[in-house]
């Protein structure tokens, strides 16, 4: 059984929520926005309904563009607003 120091970088990174989602904006330097719309049904009326939320996320890869699809990983603050990463383009 590992320790909790003993986990290597790739299952930690497994481990941390991510989603799924569209850029918006990428108009600031290191940083784009990115849209994640969630699906779920209502607990008594049972319709279904659409949630979306905007994300701050760090940005290091050079190709990413408005209207990409991305998936993010959440990480310890970088800043008030930036809590994820951009792990791929899909």
């Amino acid at each position: 059984m590992k320790h909790n120091s003993q986990i290597t970088h790739v299952e930690h990174i497994k481990k941390r929520k991510t989603l799924v989602g569209v850029v918006r904006s990428t108009k600031m330097g290191k940083t784009v926005v990115v849209e994640v719309v969630t699906t779920f049904r209502h607990p008594i009326y049972k319709k279904a309904t659409r949630k979306t939320k905007r994300y701050a996320v760090h940005n290091e890869l050079p190709d990413i563009a408005q209207g990409d699809k991305v998936q993010i990983a959440q990480i310890k603050p970088m800043s008030k607003t930036k809590h994820f990463i951009i792990v791929s383009k899909l």
